[in-house]
This record gives C-alpha cells, structure tokens and sequence, in this order.
C-alpha cells in the first residue's frame, strides 16, 4: 500500500515538470533578452552620461571665460570711455585755440595793414621835407636869416624867429613821430607774430594729444568689440552645451522610464508565466479533484463513498469526522454530497496544505 501511494504522488508531479522546465526557460529567456537590453541601455546611459560631465565641465569653464572676458569688456569700455571724454576736452581746447588763432591772424593783418600806412605817412613825410629841403637849396624859399633880416623892428623879428623855430620843430616832430609810431607798430606787429606762432604751436600740441587720445579711444573700443564678440560665441557655446545637456538628460530619463517599463513589463510576463505554469501544474495535479488527484487515489481511490475502518474518515477526500464538523460539515462525510465533500476538502488544503493527508507525507 505504501509503495502504491508513493507511485500515485510522484506520477503527476513529474508529469508537470516539463511544463514547469518550459516555462522556466521561456522566462529565463525573457530575462536573457531583457537583461541583453537592459546592458544595452546602461551602455546608452554610461555615455550620455559621460557626455554630459564633460559638457558640464567645458560649460563651467567657457562660463569663467566669460567672466574674465566681460570684466575685460568692461575695463576696455571704461578706458574707452575716459578716452573719449578727454578726447572731447582737447577738441574742445583746439577749437578754442584754432578761434584764437584765427583772431591772431586777423590782428596781424590789421596791424601789417597800419604798418603799412604809417611807412606811406612816413614816406609822404620825408618826400615833404626833401622838397622843403630842396626849395631852400634852390633860393625858391627864404631861409631862416633872410626872413630875420628883412623883419620890421625887434617884436617882428622876435616874431619871425619864433615862427621859423616852429616850422622847424614842427617839421622835426612831424618827422619824429613818425619814426616813432613806425617803430611801435613794428613792435606790435612783431609781437602779434610771436602769439599767432605760440599759439600756433600750442594747437599743434593740442592737435597731436587729441590725435594720441583719438588712438587709444579706437584702440579700446576695438578691443573692447572683439572681446564682446569673443564673450558672445563663447556665451552661445554654453548655450548650446546646455541644451544638449537638457536633450542628454531627457533621453537618459526616456532609457530609464523605458528601462523601468520594460522590466515591470518582464517582471510582469514573468510572474503571469509563473502562475500559468502553476496553474497548469496544479490542475494537471488536481485534475477533476479539490486537491491533487494522486493524494485522492491513494486516500480512497476516488470513492466518494469510501470509509476508513480504522480512524472513522470518509469519503474520497478521507476526511475526519471531526475535521469534518469543524469546517462545517453535519452527518458523515461519506454521505455528502460530492460536491460539498471537495469544498470542505479545498478549505482545507487551503488551512493545512498536504499535512493534512496521510498519502502526501
């Protein structure tokens, strides 16, 4: 009886082991191809990811390149700046000097143009005194001892000498003066030279510093254009690395998410292979019974009617009187119904599993 009982438990169980070997190797297979995608996508992720550290690291760096270049900007637009406000100041002393200048000029045609009057005075003068000179010389004027001599009484004479003495003197200062204001206004002339050349000179000066200034001015303002465009590429670069960055990281969440879907999708596929398999292993073990067939065959060889004469059980599931009413059962279990005999007999596999049955120790 003993051995007939062990032949009925192993018969359905190795019966299920191809089914369960089957299952087991479409699941491993599952799992090979998942793990197979599964380093594929680490592999993806790994260089995404190495592919955003060093786009990181090229965007810290180009970001303090900015820096360095916009406190450069900043300098070269201040120095600029500077540059051409004292640019502004020198033009402004040029156009100065250039008005005082152009004064200088006309004050120095005016005072050459009364030069040049004064020598005509002078000239007309000096022509005046050589004709005078002359008359006397050729006797067509009295001379100053025949204008004494012919004088009537002392008060004529005294007045005649008096009036001889004033041609003469006048004729001296008129000469005088003239020679004077001549050498005055070449003194002035002169003069007026001298500051027209200074300040001539002093606009040249000017000139050049403005000149020199205006350099540095363009200089820093080109400097400053060509870091300020040097800055913006390298602004644009950062942008760019940004958003390969952000399209980096959306694919490594996408692989993820994917990865995620597909081993819950595996896991899934997996656990429904598993309890197919059991079922199928279950019900090929089960068949038309409550619990598995072969404990049935060896308990009563599936005579619902059957009773142990030894310990009371009855039925084809054996079942103990007292189990029997602990689950709810009245009368015998031999009596009932077939099918109220595999419900109780299910819960109790269900409670105790198969210690419950001595065919399945």
């Amino acid at each position: 009886m003993k051995s007939k009982t062990h032949s009925l438990i192993r018969t359905p169980r190795l019966a299920g082991i191809p089914r369960l070997r089957a299952a087991a190797a479409a699941v491993a297979c599952g799992v090979a191809l998942t793990a197979g995608a599964a380093m594929a996508h680490a592999q993806s992720i790994s260089d995404l990811n190495s592919k955003i550290a060093s786009a990181q690291q090229q965007a810290q760096s180009l970001s303090a390149d900015v820096q360095a270049k916009a406190d450069q900007v900043a300098a070269a637009q201040q120095l600029a700046a500077a540059a051409a406000q004292r640019e502004a100041e020198l033009s402004s002393l040029l156009a100065a000097g250039q008005q005082r200048s152009a004064e200088l000029a006309v004050k120095v045609d005016q005072t050459q143009a009364h030069l040049e009057r004064v020598r005509a005075r002078l000239h007309r003068a000096v022509i005046a005194l050589q004709r005078r000179l002359v008359s006397i010389y050729e006797g067509n004027a009295p001379d100053s001892a025949a204008i004494l001599l012919n004088s009537r009484g002392f008060e004529d004479l005294a007045n005649r000498a008096e009036m001889v003495g004033r041609i003469e003197k006048a004729d001296a200062d008129l000469a005088g003066r003239v020679r004077t204001l001549r050498a005055e206004v070449k003194t002035a002339l002169a003069a007026v030279r001298q500051a027209k050349a200074e300040q001539d000179a002093y606009n040249a000066r000017v000139a050049d510093a403005r000149d020199q200034i205006a350099a540095v001015r363009a200089n820093a303002e080109a400097q400053a254009a060509k870091l300020e465009a040097a800055r913006q590429q390298e602004a644009a670069a950062i942008q760019t690395l940004q958003s390969n960055v952000s399209s980096w990281e959306n694919q490594v969440q996408q692989i993820q998410a994917a990865q995620a879907a597909a081993a819950a999708e595996q896991a899934q596929q997996a656990q429904q292979a598993s309890a197919a398999s059991a079922q199928q292993t279950v019900a090929n073990w089960v068949g038309n019974w409550a619990i598995p067939e072969a404990i049935v065959m060896c308990e009563s060889g599936g005579n619902f009617n059957a009773v142990n004469s030894s310990s009371g059980a009855g039925g084809a599931y054996q079942i103990l009187p007292s189990t029997w009413r602990l689950y709810g059962g009245s009368g015998a279990p031999q009596d009932a119904s077939a099918s109220l005999q595999s419900q109780i007999a299910a819960q109790i596999w269900r409670d105790s599993g198969p210690s419950a049955w001595a065919c399945a120790q």
